[in-house]
């Protein structure tokens, strides 16, 4: 079994999950079949792909025409027609295990014996799922985050018999449908994403019931002080309290009295109008800055490094594997692992060994695996190693990054921007990790320099503003060093700018020396809708590069412009198709990287400069760069092939 073998595939459930895995499946390329029970379900799940594929049809997000992806999709209430021609088939039924045995019996019945057969359970075990089939070595789980169009993660999960052929096959399809994926190796309850999360729902909830905080201070203090995108009681609003509960019961866990409360009273969250905030008499979440106090946040993450302990220490999941699910699967500003080792595990230890003393309670009980880290002296980042090792024995000068991706390949230093789950928004510890990079590598074997977003939504969407909230204002003042040591890296910079790109990220593709975007690319500074102004250099190179005129309604105003406007104006250098995006990249690439790297310095260098002196200084500037350059080997190999009819070779000399 191979993705080779993968050409049509079927999904089982037309509902949230169902319809949602079935338009990214299509938008992928693929032939899919949506099946549902009764017809009026499969109806609303079409039109409610249909009309999203519209909307992305509208914002340019799609390669083709929403018609043409609809064509791939066939539906009906059929399971036999539904499955007969499937390579891969995916349910998506509701979480109830005979329904699930009773579907899986039948789907060994009606496909052929090499037909792969997922799950997309978010709660229950693969391997009593693949009890019902004889063959449970071609089951796996293949768990979507809901919505499937907008979330990067899908946990690959190995039931007790999945063949590690079936497990790879699942994983490479789900890199070619555009998403990202993590290995789950054990059938652990909760797989990764949700085993971390539990403590970040349950202990707040249990330090709420009993006394030590309130729901405000709780949710206050996670969001604007640690960082999270969402606080815990919000959260549990909005995904209904009744749920957690719910996973707490069946995972026979006891359930903090407020949950227990909330769920007796039938207050579960936005969908009854009342949880823990008000909805329908109040205005939801009502917390703020302000409201951050001396909650014991420690406590939380303590207990979430502590789970990550165990999915690591248990062979579940690597380090790298967990952090990728909570960044994309949660929108956690970085990955527990990473956190844990920058707190330093013997304090995380410390708080946990403290809390089970004072209680008791399991829940506080330290994993064994984070036992022997500290005893090790692997105590995180200060150590040199934790989760993650950080004395790197590399040999190619570019350090090692926690937020940035970095390559250096046939002279071109090509940096991803790798915060995908906030759209690579810029926290402090990104900016950070540009400025040191940018100012400490090795020039010698550089020729240019390319900085690009990952994931398929953004270049960077702007400034990550949870993580400046409550900073003191002079270390606000300290943002622009990351794009001023952009601006002075004294080889080309290439900006390759694939969606958004607005406020801090706008202001870092500005640091860049040349700009190419997408066509459904979008620019502008909302700053001042939050009653900021661009603190980037923004204000001040969009006047140079735009005019007054143009950089005033952009910072002004708010409103974002398109890449083909943005062209016009003089943004860019290049606004092109999708498809032809990555030949204009590698043509500019290809033109800088076996440029004369002297001159393209010396160039850059007086341009810079030129913008802020007299007409007269800035010519004697250019004049002085002439002079140097006639005297090096560069001009003189130039100069040969030319007269030689062939392309030079530059060597920097």
């Amino acid at each position: 079994m191979s993705l080779e073998s993968i050409d049509r595939v079927a999904v089982l459930g037309a509902g949230n999950m169902g319809h949602g895995i079935t338009e990214v499946t299509a938008m992928a390329g693929y032939d899919v079949t949506m099946r549902d029970i009764e017809p009026e379900y499969v109806e609303n799940g079409y039109e409610q792909l249909a009309w999203s594929l519209e909307k992305l049809e509208e914002k340019a997000l799609l390669e083709e025409s929403a018609e043409d992806v609809l064509e791939r999709i066939e539906t009906t209430t059929d399971l036999e027609e539904a499955v007969a021609d499937a390579d891969l088939v995916i349910e998506a039924a509701p979480e109830n295990l005979e329904l699930k045995h009773d579907i899986f019996s039948d789907l060994e019945t009606y496909c052929d014996s090499e037909t792969l057969l997922a799950t997309n359970t978010s709660s229950l075990p693969i391997t009593e799922i693949a009890e019902a089939v004889e063959t449970p070595e071609r089951v796996l789980g293949l768990h979507f985050f809901n919505p499937p169009v907008k979330m990067d993660l899908v946990e690959v999960i190995y039931g007790e018999e999945t063949s590690d052929a079936v497990a790879e096959a699942g994983y490479e399809w789900v890199e070619s449908i555009g998403k990202t994926p993590i290995y789950v190796r054990k059938d652990v309850r909760g797989f990764v994403v949700n085993t971390i999360v539990g403590p970040f729902g349950g202990e707040p909830a249990w330090m709420v019931s009993e006394g030590e905080a309130t729901i405000q201070e709780a949710d206050a203090t996670m969001v604007h002080e640690r960082g999270y995108p969402m606080g815990t009681f919000e959260l549990g609003d909005l995904t209904g309290i009744d749920v957690g509960y719910s996973v707490r019961k069946e995972a026979g866990d006891p359930v903090p009295p407020i949950v227990a409360e909330k769920v007796d009273a039938g207050e579960l969250g936005r969908k009854t109008g009342t949880g823990y905030y008000e909805y329908e008499d109040g205005d939801g979440p009502d917390y703020d800055p302000d409201d951050a106090g001396d909650f014991d946040w420690l406590r939380v993450e303590a207990r979430m490094i502590n789970r990550a302990a165990f999915l690591v220490g248990e062979g579940v999941a690597t380090p790298e594997e967990v952090d990728t699910g909570v960044k994309l699967g949660l929108g956690f500003p970085e990955g527990i692992c990473r956190r844990g080792d920058k707190l330093g595990l013997e304090t995380v230890l410390e708080k946990l060994e403290r809390l089970h003393e004072a209680t008791d309670a399991e829940r506080f009980e330290p994993h064994p695996y984070l036992e022997e880290l500290v005893a090790a002296g692997k105590t995180g980042e200060e150590a040199g190693e934790g989760f993650y090792e950080y004395d790197s024995d590399d040999d190619d000068g570019l350090g090692t990054y926690h937020n940035l991706n970095v390559d250096l390949e046939d002279g071109v230093l090509c940096v991803e921007l790798d915060r995908p789950s906030r759209l690579n928004a810029l926290s402090p510890d990104l900016l950070a990790e540009i400025d040191d990079l940018f100012s400490s590598v090795d020039v010698d074997g550089i020729r240019c320099a390319t900085i690009e977003g990952t994931g398929d939504r953004a270049f960077s969407a702007g400034a990550d503003v949870n993580s400046f909230v409550g900073a003191d204002p002079t270390d606000l003042m300290s943002v622009t060093p990351a794009f001023e040591t952009v601006t002075d890296f004294p080889r080309p910079v290439l900006a390759k700018i694939d969606g958004y790109c607005l406020g801090g990220g706008l202001e870092l593709a500005l640091a860049c020396d040349l700009r190419i975007a997408t066509e459904r690319s979008s620019f502008g500074c909302p700053e001042i809708d939050l009653g900021l102004i661009p603190g980037g250099g923004g204000t001040q190179r969009l006047t140079r590069i735009l005019g007054e005129t143009r950089a005033k309604e952009l910072v002004f105003r708010g409103n974002h412009i398109d890449a083909e406007r943005a062209a016009e104006w003089g943004l860019l250098n290049r606004a092109v198709a999708r498809e032809a995006f990555d030949d204009v990249v590698a043509e500019f690439v290809d033109d800088l990287r076996t440029g004369p790297p002297i001159a393209l310095e010396v160039a850059k260098k007086v341009m810079n400069e030129g913008q802020d002196a007299s007409i007269d200084a800035a010519l004697a500037m250019e004049s002085q760069g002439f002079g140097l350059l006639a005297s090096t080997d560069d001009v003189v190999e130039g100069t040969m092939a030319f007269a030689e009819d062939r392309e030079p070779e530059f060597e920097g000399t």
